[in-house]
């Protein structure tokens, strides 16, 4: 399989972009200009920030922020379902511990 980077047109707040990109990874590329592309437009939208690089700007601090926010709760949820596994496992491993004293 050739994945050798090729360009890729993708266009954001009406101006198109050049981005070389592996075959295996242009459908993420192109689903991220979409994003993007909302992201900018709706804060153009808003009417409240002027010029392509603030807007940028905005919109890369906002992905940027829910990023964080989503990692820092898949970090708390994991640890989480860590601690309730090891509750388990030490309810399995005591339920286990009860059984081998009544077989003797």
């Amino acid at each position: 399989m050739n994945n050798q980077a090729a360009a890729v047109q993708v266009k954001i707040l009406d101006k198109e972009y050049q981005v070389n990109c592996p075959p295996s990874d242009q459908e993420a590329l192109m689903k991220s200009a979409r994003f993007l592309d909302e992201s900018m437009r709706k804060i153009k939208d808003r009417g409240n920030i002027h010029g392509a690089e603030k807007i940028a700007v905005m919109a890369a601090l906002n992905i940027t922020h829910d990023m964080l926010r989503k990692s820092r709760q898949i970090n708390e949820t994991r640890h989480l379902t860590d601690q309730q596994v090891r509750g388990i496992e030490d309810k399995i491993d005591a339920a286990l511990a009860e059984s081998r004293q009544l077989e003797i």
